[in-house]
């Protein structure tokens, strides 16, 4: 930072002008950095730290990136960042080969080195390494943003990710939460009994959820394939197939808005267990955040969209009928007629979407959808869901307007979602066809009609339990991010031109 500061006047061209010129002469001493291929480093910034007094006095090999050059004349102090953090550099004219430091001196911040030294503690105290021998490994053309303000425009750090994660260094640790993330769920779910599985992305019909899909073409069947918008139907045929537990982690494609908990391409968890219900989805929707949370995080006390949550075991089960009652005041448990639940949800301001049925199931989800969601903060398993909104799941036997699904909803956002699976072929099919009539209607987010996994089910499929749920904002709940681009590399953006 040191050569920025005594050239303010130096505009980004100028830096990139001067840097492309000390690769050219580099390059003309026969000594280009990208030629290089290896360094054999043993050690990092953590690992040094954490082992200092065993360390101490010992000869090591680091590599990274220089994150700040100081000091004047013969001496020099640096940063250098690696995948585990920071360490200090120490570097003297005296204790290095001559041409060694004034090649050193020429180093930009950015650049890439290779270190031979020891590990000692300065005289203020700072854990650092003596360098011996500093190798240039790659050369940074251009120059980092500023110091003291880093990469702050949110546009373009989610463009630009790489120099994101260079210069703001908690940028990384969300997504090393999200990995551990999900191999805690690997974990949990091989432990018991589970087997991860891999379904097709591109499909000729788009099934298993309510959203509009991507179409793509291939050239060679000369058809139009949509892009997996989940990946419940074929795991489902897998059950089908005698594979009683199963999971896939994996990329959906939905062609939707975005917001702060949407983007088009996102992850998720989808299970299916045989011999189960949706209450043996709910205790393992429980047991691998509550797990997770404390395993990563040490506590089930997290903090997530400026809430204080409390993730201890033992979450609330409430049915949608209850949840409507408790928040927004109408008992649909009390009303039997289609008429007369339509005008009770007009009556607190709800209506209807135009393409639903005007049904008492309809007007009981549209309640809980414009009414109630907003209210749920501490995590809360909401069950029983109108069968209107359920295509693929199994009626309750105590009320067949009700179908056996959870939400599970943590400060009002949607982490979960799981089924009684509906494994009559003849049920199936009905409703299938009931989806169609909304598709025709002008609904085309509904569910398409697949024939195959109708073939599926009416060669038996055990009663099942199934679930997905949205890694995306697991992981934005267990790192308190308040969009879903902050706990994904790689956002969607629209192109800059």
């Amino acid at each position: 930072m040191a050569e920025q500061m005594k050239k303010p006047e130096m505009d980004l061209g100028e830096q990139t002008r001067v840097r492309r010129e000390k690769l050219a002469e580099l390059q003309a001493a026969g000594e280009d950095p990208f030629q290089l291929t290896y360094f054999d480093w043993d050690a990092t910034s953590r690992q040094i730290k954490e082992n200092f007094d065993a360390l101490e006095g010992k000869p090591v090999k680091v590599a990274g990136r220089l994150m700040s050059k100081r000091g004047m004349g013969k001496v020099s102090f640096c940063d250098l960042q690696d995948k585990d953090g920071r360490i200090q550099l120490y570097a003297r004219q005296d204790e290095m080969d001559e041409a060694v430091y004034k090649k050193f001196k020429k180093f930009d911040i950015g650049d890439i080195v290779g270190v031979d030294g020891e590990v000692f503690r300065t005289q203020r105290g700072e854990m650092s390494v003596r360098a011996k021998n500093i190798t240039l490994l790659s050369k940074s053309l251009l120059p980092l943003p500023e110091k003291f303000h880093g990469l702050q425009d949110k546009e373009l750090r989610y463009r630009q990710r790489y120099v994101d994660l260079m210069v703001n260094p908690d940028v990384k640790n969300n997504f090393l939460i999200r990995s551990k993330f999900i191999q805690f769920m690997r974990r949990y779910l091989d432990e018991r009994g589970y087997i991860e599985v891999e379904t097709p992305v591109l499909n000729t019909l788009a099934g298993g959820a309510a959203a509009r899909p991507f179409v793509t073409h291939h050239n060679t069947l000369d058809i139009d394939m949509y892009m997996r918008i989940a990946t419940e139907l074929p795991l489902k045929r897998l059950i089908v197939g005698g594979m009683d537990r199963v999971y896939e982690i994996g990329r959906i494609f939905r062609n939707e808005g975005m917001d702060p908990k949407h983007n088009p391409e996102f992850t998720t968890v989808e299970l299916y267990q045989a011999y189960t219900d949706f209450h043996g989805m709910m205790d393992i929707a429980e047991g691998i955040l509550s797990g997770a949370a404390k395993e990563i995080l040490g506590s089930y006390q997290v903090e997530w969209l400026g809430r204080q949550l409390d993730l201890t075991p033992g979450w609330r089960r409430l049915t949608m009928v209850d949840a409507v009652r408790e928040y927004a005041g109408v008992d649909f448990a009390v009303i039997s007629d289609d008429a007369e639940a339509v005008a009770a949800a007009k009556a607190i301001g709800v209506e209807l979407a135009e393409t639903a049925d005007k049904t008492w199931g309809n007007a009981l989800y549209a309640c809980f959808d414009q009414k109630v969601e907003e209210k749920l903060i501490q995590p809360t398993f909401i069950t029983m869901y109108p069968v209107e909104v359920s295509p693929l799941t199994k009626r309750s036997p105590a009320d067949p307007r009700l179908t056996e699904r959870f939400e599970l909803f943590v400060c009002h956002s949607e982490l979960a979602n799981a089924y009684s699976e509906l494994n009559d072929p003849i049920d199936q099919r009905r409703r299938f066809e009931k989806q169609a009539e909304l598709r025709d209607r002008g609904d085309d987010e509904t569910e398409m009609l697949d024939e195959d996994f109708l073939t599926a089910l009416e060669y038996g499929m055990p009663p099942t339990g199934g679930m997905g749920m949205g890694i995306d904002r697991c992981v934005m709940l267990l790192t308190g991010a308040d969009t879903i681009r902050d706990v994904i590399l790689f956002p969607t953006m629209k192109p800059l031109d």
